[in-house]
């Protein structure tokens, strides 16, 4: 088990599950914490990779560095979305290993499960079928790390484990509409319009497809959880076990917002993936479950949104 005079290395720490990771670890009293910007450390420079942690040797990594997006992002930028993620993933693990790093948890994402999967999905239902196509080269980078972690695992004798999270939300999340997740980049929509008394706002789909939503701490309150487990490594969900439609999500995000208008949806946008629910039985079953509600974590995340928005 790790205590907290254990050195314990954050990749990407600035993001929205890095920072939330690091705010758990320090308010679990964790002081020695390695957190390198990118203008400290490029992940996708293999030698720089290599040689940071051969140097600082930690006890603990914690992946959460990822190139991530919406729909938008993941449909126009696809290369980019699996090289970086590839190389990052393959660099870090592979160079925790050389340093001696027994624990690793890798952070993925629930993407990865064929897009039509029986629901709620549990974690064998990986590589059953066809993933969606929207976002297929991110979810090929993600379950790459999965397997990389199990590889190592099985030859090596490490303890990597891979943990798949719902969609998440918070602070520190990405609002730029280009780029940002649904949650997030409705957050910024409904804002926007109230600030400038727009009539109505149109949203992408139908508005029919399902979507399970995690407050971003919650899912370091399971990584803290998961990092006293030092016997299992198999593959785990992580999230609520309910689900809500894009519209419901929408109408009540306006609510929170305080807009008034109208919303319209355009279904001649695409919807992604039908449904998404995690079947998070097995975390569940190892004493952990979530504490923040939808809409009081969408409330705190919109005054995060409100303090912080430029």
């Amino acid at each position: 088990m790790l205590t907290p005079a254990r050195r314990i290395y954050v990749a990407g720490h600035r993001g929205l599950v890095g920072s939330a990771l690091v705010r758990a670890l320090e308010s679990s009293g964790y002081e020695n914490l390695l957190l390198r910007t990118h203008q400290e450390l490029d992940l996708l420079d293999q030698s720089a990779v290599r040689a940071f942690l051969a140097k600082e040797r930690p006890d603990y990594v914690f992946l959460a560095a990822a190139r991530v997006g919406g729909i938008g992002a993941n449909s126009t930028r696809p290369g980019e979305f699996i090289y970086e993620n590839l190389v990052m993933e393959t660099n870090i693990i592979h160079a925790a290993y050389l340093a001696g790093v027994r624990h690793l948890l890798f952070l993925g994402s629930s993407c990865i499960y064929p897009r039509l999967a029986r629901q709620p999905i549990r974690e064998d239902a990986l590589l059953t079928d066809s993933l969606e196509p929207t976002n297929a080269p991110y979810a090929i980078a993600k379950i790459a790390g999965i397997v990389l972690c199990e590889s190592y695992n099985r030859q090596y004798g490490t303890l990597y484990r891979s943990v798949m999270p719902t969609n998440l939300y918070g602070p520190n999340d990405n609002y730029d509409l280009e780029r940002a997740h649904v949650l997030p980049a409705l957050i910024r929509r409904f804002h926007e319009a109230k600030i400038a008394s727009a009539p109505r706002v149109t949203l992408w789909g139908t508005g029919t497809p399902r979507r399970e939503f995690l407050h971003v701490d919650d899912l370091a309150s399971a990584c803290m959880f998961l990092l006293k487990d030092d016997k299992h490594t198999e593959l785990v969900n992580v999230g609520t076990g309910e689900d809500i439609s894009i519209r419901d999500l929408a109408v009540l995000i306006a609510g929170i917002v305080g807009y008034k208008g109208a919303i319209d949806f355009d279904p001649s946008r695409p919807d992604g993936t039908p449904r998404k629910l995690l079947d998070v039985s097995k975390m569940r079953g190892l004493g952990w479950q979530p504490t923040i509600s939808l809409e009081d974590g969408i409330r705190r995340t919109y005054e995060w949104y409100r303090t912080h928005a430029r």
